[in-house]
């Protein structure tokens, strides 16, 4: 691959004459410099400030402690997106690279989502593109399908419009909104047309995520003060968050992901649920819920595993009925909305957090006060156990539901030896596997595990083993749910690695309590207790801030000049209706940058997009040509992108696409797969129209004289 070396030292165009950068767009009396800094100009004189803070201080009620919160909060708010974009700026060197390639580097399913922002932004009006992705004709050629159902689009939809609208009053007051460039990229390479700044709509769409994923750094803080009691306790859980940033998130990698949207509202979710379990708010609550599960189809997993622990919360005790049921009717009401919101998405109605709600429901009205034996606390859960899974099965049969079938595939793979096609498509894939061992060592390394076991240990020896439901036993009580939320996201995460994304932040504010007088009053006396806490802090440094220098050495530049010969070959010698197949990840990007209908993308949660994938994924099969080739007559593909590496790619044994096939068609297994001879040559059953090293282009015949 060619690598482009823009990058050398700085960005100031006088240091960096070698990548012929010259301004296209510059404003009106602004120098050429790409950031001009601010003049000193306005400056205000220091006289009577300290009696005008004071003075205002007083007015606003603020305390010392209360100025030093909102300092912390705020300063976090501006370091987390500062960081996330850093990062994403260094891998990727984002603010050189052209239109194109910036779509090329939101891959795979985040390339699909950017589409139907691209859709909108691009639309005559606002409606005009919200109709065209409600009617989408593009995504699974020949169906027309209402995207925003099917895709938690919400995002892209709420983002496209403050775009239009920043634009449009910008544009109205004659303010430029950003800066393009022309980048010589060299080694005999055309040069092409770089912007940045809040104009660019991709540089739009990534601000605002790393904006709200750095603003959870404040929401952070907030969290771990109010769960420990103490402003050192929030600290705590941002320097953890920090320091194990890395297992923490992905969203300076992938920043269109639903979880970049989602995972901040759970942040806030929790953090109000944890105030409920004192006092109550509960309309705080839904709205957090649907901002939470409206971005993220598998919302609805992490819910269960709170309600689950909320229900073990009552049955130890610890949770009052009234208050179980009083949050038991917000979740409802909620996956009601949700469910009106997302056009009668079933999967809401069918997913095993519904059933469980209504589990719950049933427990609690049957069961007047919680029950006190081991044994009799046993049957409750046992109960809700079972009645969930009846219930969800149950529902699926009336409503003929089968979208979240791979789900129930997956979760039995993990505990027996079960496997199809679906679920080898996801546990082939590291971040579908089992937790690797390397990560509870980074969390050794960090202090985070050893933290955490601290805290559970003192919480089970503090915890009354009789609790009594009295306002003097509800801190007791959000820190028995923060423990078995805590359990629950671990159980998840052994499981399916990607699902530590809940798991260490959680461990972060799990971390906070070692500032809780309550668990940890014996250490002494205030100043002692906080001497202990900055020498933990201390320690946890070693590793943290070696782990934070490897991702800010982290440097490279996206370039992939295969891709980008293949959709300029698609778009200057293929009709506009022509139709595509291919891998998953590619044909997003085909959506995406060219407008061409394709007939599989890489969103797998719908039974018909299974299946449909499954017959175009038949080329990598052992199958015969003529087999293959009706497969994908019967889709009406126009034309394949063959990818070689998706015929001989092999993650471990028994992951590559043929071996895959092996479990599906066992009667071919054995036989040379079909990949392989197109690979050679693509003839009788295709033409092979465009090929570089990566890609092949194969034209489909719609009969046999095409052939000819």
């Amino acid at each position: 691959m060619v690598a482009k070396n823009r990058k050398q030292t700085g960005k100031s165009p006088a240091t960096q004459a070698d990548r012929d950068r010259s301004p296209l767009v510059s404003p009106p009396g602004k120098s050429a410099a790409r950031r001009p800094g601010r003049g000193g100009e306005g400056k205000a004189s220091n006289g009577s400030h300290a009696n005008g803070l004071s003075g205002i201080r007083h007015k606003l009620g603020l305390t010392p402690s209360a100025v030093a919160r909102l300092g912390i909060t705020l300063l976090l708010g501006k370091l987390g997106p500062h960081h996330l974009s850093q990062l994403f700026e260094n891998d990727r060197h984002f603010s050189h690279l052209s239109n194109l390639e910036k779509e090329m580097a939101f891959r795979t399913e985040m390339g699909l989502y950017y589409s139907y922002y691209k859709t909108i932004i691009d639309a005559p009006a606002f409606l005009d593109g919200l109709h065209v992705v409600m009617n989408d004709r593009l995504t699974e050629y020949p169906l027309v399908i209402n995207t925003l159902k099917r895709f938690n689009l919400y995002p892209e939809v709420v983002l496209a419009s403050w775009y239009r609208m920043y634009t449009g009053v910008m544009g109205y007051v004659g303010i430029p909104t950003k800066m393009c460039w022309s980048i010589n990229r060299g080694e005999g390479l055309t040069p092409v047309d770089s912007c940045e700044g809040l104009g660019d709509p991709a540089y739009f769409y990534v601000s605002v995520v790393f904006l709200l994923n750095g603003a959870m750094m404040s929401l952070f803080f907030i969290y771990g003060a109010y769960l420990s009691g103490s402003r050192l306790g929030g600290v705590v859980t941002a320097v953890c968050f920090f320091f194990n940033h890395g297992e923490s998130t992905r969203v300076m990698w992938t920043p269109p992901l639903r979880e970049s949207f989602a995972y901040p509202f759970l942040v806030l979710q929790m953090l109000l649920l944890t105030y409920i379990l004192r006092r109550t708010a509960m309309v705080a609550l839904g709205v957090s819920n649907v901002c939470f599960m409206l971005p993220w189809q598998f919302a609805q997993f992490v819910l269960l595993t709170q309600v689950a622990s909320l229900f073990a919360s009552y049955i130890l005790g610890y949770l009052a009925a009234s208050k179980m049921q009083s949050i038991l009717v917000t979740h409802m009401v909620t996956l009601a909305v949700c469910f009106v919101l997302m056009f009668g998405n079933s999967m809401l109605l069918t997913s095993f957090y519904a059933s469980s709600l209504v589990s719950i429901w049933v427990s609690c009205a049957n069961q007047c006060k919680p029950v006190q034996t081991s044994a009799n606390q046993c049957k409750p859960g046992l109960a809700w156990v079972g009645s969930t899974v009846l219930f969800k099965f149950m529902l699926s049969s009336v409503l003929c539901a089968s979208d979240d079938a791979h789900i129930s595939g997956l979760i039995k793979s993990k505990f027996t030896s079960y496997k199809d096609f679906h679920t080898l498509m996801y546990t082939c894939a590291a971040e579908f596997d089992f937790m690797e061992l390397e990560t509870p060592l980074r969390y050794l390394r960090t202090l985070l595990l050893p933290i955490n076991m601290l805290v559970v240990f003192h919480l089970a020896l503090s915890a009354p083993s009789c609790p009594v439901l009295d306002p003097t036993e509800l801190v007791s009580l959000q820190l028995v749910y923060h423990s078995l939320q805590l359990v629950a996201f671990a159980v998840l995460a052994v499981l399916i690695m990607r699902l530590k994304l809940f798991l260490t932040p959680h461990m972060c504010i799990m971390a906070s309590l070692i500032c809780s007088k309550q668990l940890f009053g014996w250490i002494g006396e205030r100043f002692k207790h906080q001497l202990a806490v900055f020498a933990v802090m201390a320690i946890m440094a070693v590793q943290g801030v070696a782990n934070l220098q490897a991702q800010w050495a982290i440097i490279g530049e996206f370039s992939n000049l295969p891709q980008e010969e293949l959709l300029g070959w698609i778009q200057d010698n293929t009709r506009p209706d022509a139709v595509f197949a291919g891998a998953m990840p590619t044909m997003a990007s085909v959506k995406l940058s060219t407008g061409r209908p394709i007939v599989n993308h890489p969103h797998y949660e719908d039974a018909g997009l299974r299946e449909r994938t499954k017959l175009v994924y038949s080329m990598y099969s052992r199958m015969s040509g003529e087999t293959v080739q009706g497969n994908l007559m019967k889709l009406g593909v126009d034309f394949f992108v063959l990818e070689d590496s998706w015929c001989t790619r092999r993650t471990r044994p028994g992951c590559s696409m043929p071996e895959i096939w092996d479990i599906e068609d066992p009667l071919n297994a054995g036989r040379i797969p079909f990949c392989t001879h197109m690979s050679r040559s693509s003839t009788p059953h295709f033409i092979t129209v465009f090929a570089n090293d990566i890609y092949k282009v194969l034209k489909v015949p719609k009969a046999a004289k095409d052939l000819r």
